[in-house]
């Protein structure tokens, strides 16, 4: 079964930390590039970060600094670590490999 799971978000202060993951099953992160996306209330989708196949990394602006993107290729997992957190990270945030989206994980961040 082809399939993306997200695991790690949660309710985090501002100026904190979480460190989220999504896991692929059916497929191979090495073939393609990898991304985070976040949907926030009232807002489209936003890309945040992406890994991509030739192992570049390249982040949205507003997160430049605090997020780190990066592949576990024996796990087949791919992170996000954000640090420094706002509540306006707060969102739903996915993750996306070629047409598969995972289901999505809260992160809330409180001022």
């Amino acid at each position: 079964q082809v399939q993306l799971v997200e695991s790690g978000g949660g309710i985090v202060q501002s100026g904190g930390s979480l460190r989220l993951s999504c896991a692929g099953s059916g497929m191979n992160f090495t073939e393609d590039n990898m991304a985070w996306y976040r949907v926030a209330p009232g807002k489209p989708r936003e890309y945040v970060a992406v890994f991509t196949k030739s192992g570049q990394t390249m982040y949205t602006d507003s997160v430049k600094g605090r997020f780190s993107i990066t592949r576990n290729d024996a796990k087949n997992t791919i992170s996000l670590q954000m640090n420094s957190l706002k509540p306006e990270d707060t969102a739903v945030y996915f993750c996306n490999f070629q047409q598969y989206w995972g289901q999505g994980t809260q992160v809330t961040v409180s001022s």
